[in-house]
């Protein structure tokens, strides 16, 4: 079985979320994420990618990176940039590239899935990559890097998918790379999560060292207590 299960989000106020909005934090080198954050005070980045608020001579793995992104990450916090639902949830999230359309479900999965394999992995790991989003997870006490997984296809998936999307959105807009970005709340978790529990496996198509590391800070937590 693969186990879905709804969480409380932490996301960004419906007014800023285009400004919230950032590319993934490896797929840019620090000038180009300062670059992208320039003039605008709400880019993750700034969380993702904190070294970009610090002198150019401070080492990306330096302690002053991680404690400077858990400021700025409760900074948006507690001006409200980000907010908290009130209530675990699954989101949908589209994105649309001209013709192209494709649609995700945002959840937690399990762990205890990826050690076990039944998260199935086709690459290896760099342990400093790994290093660096283990602490910034424990920095924050927030996993803020989402793990791309695919799944065989299921047919009672995407009428359930479709009838979700008939509801306003939280959040839509068009990216300055021209991609639209959509995301919905869904109201019938507990179908999704039956489907989910159908499939065998799960398969990681990005985000190995975000998995990795989701891994390692839960083996950290449990020896601290």
């Amino acid at each position: 079985m693969s186990i879905l299960r709804p969480f409380q989000a932490l996301r960004p106020r419906p007014d800023l979320a285009s400004q919230v909005a950032a590319v993934p934090y490896d797929v840019v080198n620090r000038e180009e994420a300062a670059t992208l954050a320039h003039d605008n005070p709400y880019s993750f980045l700034h969380v993702s990618r904190a070294e970009i608020d610090l002198d150019p001579h401070v080492a990306p793995y330096s302690d002053e990176v991680y404690t400077k992104a858990a400021s700025n990450f409760h900074d948006f916090v507690n001006r409200g940039v980000l907010i908290q639902d009130d209530a675990p949830s699954l989101y949908l999230y589209r994105l649309q590239m001209g013709s192209h359309v494709q649609v995700g479900i945002a959840a937690t999965f399990a762990v205890d899935e990826y050690d076990s394999g039944l998260i199935k992995k086709h690459e290896k790991t760099r342990k400093d990559k790994e290093d660096d989003r283990t602490r910034h997870i424990l920095q924050l006490r927030a996993q803020t890097g989402p793990v791309f997984l695919a799944h065989r296809p299921h047919p009672g998936l995407e009428p359930l998918v479709t009838a979700e999307m008939e509801a306003p959105p939280l959040y839509g807009f068009t990216a300055p790379d021209g991609i639209v970005h959509t995301l919905w709340k869904v109201q019938n978790s507990e179908a999704f999560i039956s489907i989910f529990a159908d499939m065998p496996s799960l398969y990681i198509a990005d985000g190995h060292h975000r998995a990795a590391s989701a891994a390692r800070t839960r083996e950290q937590l449990r020896s601290e207590k």
